[in-house]
């Protein structure tokens, strides 16, 4: 669930607030359930989240869960992969152990131990049912993706894939090809469960696959033999299992595509590379009456809005009268009816960032996605609190709810299959072409009304960037892994086999390139471009509003505004060249300005490697080292060159981080190579035994004031001997109440996010950094004691660069107020972070500052 900004709902205009009825629940019974009541009505606030993004607990997380997530391979589900297979493609399950402690099972639901066993009868109904392993959980549960239509020899589905191939690679010829208009199989996409305490879907996907693989009507006949249709039966099994919204890493995978750091993601992203839907459904609870996508502005600038807009809005009104169909009533049953967010409301549940499911989808060109949130709460404190029959009543609902929304969609994809299929090509044609987007209005999206200036977004797309190489590069290992990850959104690039000029700019050879003239070029831009500061369209954001990899990941990211990239010596590439080297002769320098840098620096600790600290950060390897340093190499992609001269440094030992963090950070760190104990409150107040730890790190979770004293007596006793590294308020807070580094910590607006402009003093913690951070809920410094020293500052003038950064009513809390205010600020004992450098895992740049400044604080 996507929770929304509470407010009175309005009526169907879109002058209100976006809104939702509140789901509580009444002492009285009406006809033998407990109902839920009406919203009362509230004035507009911003909108609420399930769990804030920035998590007051702290992250628990086993290391067996963080490295599976690391090392997860991709399961290939394309059919040109090799198979030469048709359909169905059926495979007996092996069974799951029984699991009594399933939190399925309470609300009457079907237990993941059970999807084996249902999955193989499904498949013994006939012919129209395949089953495929789409990867494994962060927890190593598996992932089962159910695809559902008519028989295909193996050579009718090359014939299916060699049509797919050509509607993504040659629009143009696609667009008037008569065979893909007569037998392409339009291609969609049901996402279940992907937060795992919203169970339904999977239990309605279940439902509909039965009822497709033995229905005998002419319709579901003709549907089939002109669709395929892809069911992620539990995008979470981990969550699914333990009742949580999180996988078993601690991530809500629904924030996680622009990362792609979890491998349920990474399978979920693949299902839509391979198979291109133009249609898809993410199903969500609990929002009472049914949301069902289109959303509110701000939207997506990448997205060929027009062509979005036009069947996502089409179907989002198939699925209200389907939902509204049902019968289900407020005073009879809870249930209030559906509404669609792009014509309800004004705000609070946008599309502007790529990190959810549908919004994701769009760029792999699924004209039609929406996020559908059922009605009935059935998770968090109504779980644990409503009777099991009450529980059970509501589930059932939500089952119907979800399974109107599907047959909604089918009938939807199957009288309107050759537009949606005509409607993704276009997409891909104005990306290969370099075609002008078309902003929406009521007369270039005829149909759906009330579209004004506020629905119009639209981006300058370059002619194409730059990844340098040779000295243009900030970082060779940071440039690699973010080719690597380009190219798994399967975005086109190509390396030049000679030195070139682009736009002015001269470049090495080996550098890469990605034109913007390819089919998927709003993906392209979306990872790559600064994006925009948006804080005059809205008075909040749902989620964060910038992310960009070109300023986050550490890379050297050009823009060329002119110039053909088509025209410089290049070949494409599948994967980045391996960077990995090591000096041939002498002492080694080892940059650390990469997470494998840090992690290649944490193994040769490990290991018992003599290495120093030198005064910009970098680590000094001694030249007996060499041949460790040179599996590291390879194993970790970095390079350690020659240290000149006679460098001095300061001797490192390796750390254990005893950690109060989110699942982000959490991950992050050990990404990183270190070895983390993580710790909270509650672990203190039970006597942790601080031997097992180093220093300490605090972001979320751990309060002084909370600790009981035999806690607080043995935490002082820690820091009396080690270091603190602490991030945020909370991680202030620790540091002033344990006098362990002096400064006024300042907090700016609570919704506050984005990517800022910053400037780094150099030294150990932030020498070589990026000029870019990441914030949210930005804090700064003031009345620094003595001793303290400013590590970081934000830029002057105003330091967000792309996302919303508003001053609170009094005028406070914006980016005037932080502009040049330090931002990390450090004394021998401790480091305070004010920007979020570990957030969600996601600004790779960024993760070396945190690991530096653990490694400084432990001498």
């Amino acid at each position: 669930m996507r929770p929304p900004r509470p407010g009175p709902r309005s009526a169907p205009s879109r002058s209100a607030p976006f809104s939702v009825a509140a789901v509580t629940v009444t002492a009285a019974l009406t006809a033998g359930s407990l109902l839920i009541a009406p919203h009362a009505g509230a004035d507009p606030r911003p909108p609420v989240r399930e769990g804030s993004a920035l998590s007051p607990g702290a992250a628990q997380a086993p290391a067996s869960v963080t490295r599976r997530a690391l090392t997860a391979p991709v399961a290939d589900l394309a059919d040109s992969a090799g198979t030469g297979r048709g359909y169905p493609r059926e495979q007996v399950l092996s069974p799951d152990p029984e699991n009594p402690a399933d939190k399925s099972l309470k609300l009457g639901l079907t237990p993941y131990h059970a999807i084996a066993p249902k999955l193989n009868a499904l498949q013994r109904l006939g012919d129209r049912v395949s089953v495929e392993i789409a990867g494994r959980s962060a927890g190593g549960h598996r992932l089962y993706l159910v695809t559902v239509t008519a028989p295909e020899t193996a050579r009718q589905a090359r014939d299916q894939a060699r049509m797919r191939e050509l509607i993504e690679s040659a629009p143009r010829s696609a667009a008037r090809s008569p065979e893909i208009r007569r037998a392409y199989k339009a291609p969609v996409f049901f996402n279940n469960n992907i937060h795992g305490n919203e169970w339904e879907g999977t239990d309605a996907s279940l439902k509909l696959i039965e009822r497709l693989a033995t229905a005998t009507d002419a319709g579901t006949k003709d549907l089939l033999a002109h669709s395929r249709l892809y069911f992620n039966i539990t995008a979470n099994p981990d969550g699914r299992i333990a009742g949580t919204r999180a996988n078993a890493g601690g991530f809500d995978m629904n924030r996680d595509f622009v990362t792609a750091s979890q491998p349920e993601v990474r399978a979920m992203r693949q299902i839509g590379i391979d198979k291109q839907p133009v249609v898809m459904l993410d199903v969500h609870g609990y929002v009472n009456g049914t949301l069902i996508e289109p959303t509110t502005p701000p939207h997506g600038e990448n997205y060929e809005y027009d062509l979005f807009l036009k069947n996502t809005y089409a179907n989002a009104l198939r699925m209200e009268s389907a939902v509204n169909a049902l019968g289900y009533t407020p005073a009879s049953d809870g249930v209030e009816p559906a509404q669609i967010p792009f014509r309800d409301s004004a705000e609070g549940w946008d599309d502007w960032p790529p990190i959810f499911t549908p919004q994701y989808a769009a760029f792999h060109g699924t004209v039609a996605a929406h996020t559908v949130e059922i009605p009935l709460q059935v998770n968090n404190a109504a779980y644990e609190s409503l009777p099991v029959e009450e529980l059970r009543r509501r589930s059932a609902i939500n089952v119907d709810v979800a399974g109107a929304a599907l047959r909604a969609t089918l009938d939807f994809v199957r009288e309107r299959r050759t537009s949606l299929i005509a409607d993704q090509i276009e997409v891909f044609r104005r990306g290969a072409a370099g075609a002008a987007q078309v902003p929406v209005s009521e007369r270039t999206v005829p149909g759906v009304p009330g579209i004004g200036p506020e629905d119009v977004y639209t981006a300058d797309f370059p002619r194409g960037y730059v990844v340098p190489a040779g000295g243009g590069q900030r970082s060779a290992t940071a440039a690699a892994r973010l080719v690597d990850h380009l190219l798994a959104n399967d975005v086109r690039v190509t390396r030049a086999t000679r030195a070139f000029r682009l736009d002015g700019r001269s470049y090495a050879k080996g550098s890469y390139v990605v034109d913007m003239r390819q089919p998927k070029r709003g993906m392209a831009n979306v990872l790559l471009a600064d994006g925009r500061d948006i804080s005059d369209k809205v008075s909040a954001m749902y989620d964060i509003s910038g992310w960009s990899l070109g300023r986050l990941w550490g890379a050297t990211v050009v823009a060329a505004d002119s110039g053909r990239p088509s025209a410089v010596p290049a070949r494409p590439v599948t994967a980045a060249a391996r960077v990995g080297q090591v000096a041939p002769r002498g002492d080694l320098r080892l940059r650390l300005d990469t997470p494998q840098e840090i992690a290649a620096l944490n193994s040769l600790l490990r290991d018992g490697v003599s290495v120093r600290q030198a005064a910009d950060g970098s680590a000094l390897v001694p030249s007996s080292a060499r041949r460790r340093a040179e599996a590291l190499a390879r194993s970790h992609d970095v390079v350690f060159v020659a240290a000149e001269g006679r460098p001095k440094g300061t001797p490192l030992r390796p750390v254990r981080v005893a950690a109060a963090v989110t699942a982000g950070e959490l991950f992050a760190l050990r990404e990183m190579g270190f070895d983390v104990v993580p710790v909270s409150t509650a672990v203190l107040n039970a006597g942790f035994d601080w031997s097992r730890a180093d220093v300490l790190f605090v972001s979320s979770g751990l309060s002084y004031g909370a600790l009981n004293p035999s806690a607080r007596t043995a935490l002082s006793g820690f820091l009396a001997r080690h270091g603190l590294v602490g991030r945020g308020t909370s991680g202030a807070a620790l540091a002033t109440a344990t006098g362990q580094l002096q400064a006024t910590v300042v907090q700016g607006n609570g919704d506050a996010n984005g990517v800022v402009r910053v400037v780094n003093a150099g030294g150990a913690v932030t020498g070589g950094a990026p000029d870019h951070s990441f914030v949210y809920a930005p804090v700064w410094f003031t009345g620094l004691g003595g001793g303290v020293t400013v590590e970081q500052s934000y830029g002057t003038g105003n330091p967000l660069v792309s996302g919303h950064w508003r001053p609170l009513e009094d005028g406070s809390g914006g980016p005037a107020a932080a502009a040049g205010r330090p931002s990390v600020v450090s004394d021998p004992d401790a480091v305070l972070f004010g920007t979020e450098p570990l957030f969600r895992a996601h600004p790779k740049g960024e993760l070396p500052q945190v690991g530096r400044a653990l490694l400084t604080v432990w001498r």
